[in-house]
């Protein structure tokens, strides 16, 4: 599977953004799909994450503001970002792993296989 994000943008404190990634292929719906976020000159880290049966995953970080979703038939996750704040700020990257159900931890980094590019928020202050 492939995968394209967008949706990235800048935005002021407190303001909110749609995140999209857009898949292509077929059996979408057999892919768990992950949103992490890399700071500029830092790790790669977990920010949610939803599995085929829409089960969803948070980063304390974002619990309560951020909210992940996905649309089968559109191929598609979101990432629905309100009340950003500037240690939001990252490149955001979407990821796919193929489902099993007594996989790796779907936080990891090495757990998916497959990326998108990467879609950039900048938070201003």
């Amino acid at each position: 599977v492939q995968l394209q994000a967008s949706g990235g943008g800048l935005v002021q404190v407190g303001g909110s953004l749609r995140l999209s990634c857009a898949a292509s292929g077929r059996s979408f719906n057999n892919y768990d799909m992950g949103w992490f976020r890399q700071p500029p000159g830092k790790e790669r880290t977990f920010v949610a994450r939803t599995r085929v049966n829409g089960d969803t995953d948070y980063a304390d970080s974002v619990k309560g503001r951020f909210t992940i979703s996905r649309d089968n038939a559109q191929n598609t996750v979101y990432l629905q970002m309100n009340g950003l704040k500037p240690e939001d700020t990252a490149v955001y990257l979407c990821a796919a792993a193929w489902h099993e159900p007594f996989g790796s931890s779907l936080r990891l980094v090495s757990t998916y296989r497959n990326w998108g590019q990467g879609t950039l928020v900048t938070v201003s202050s």
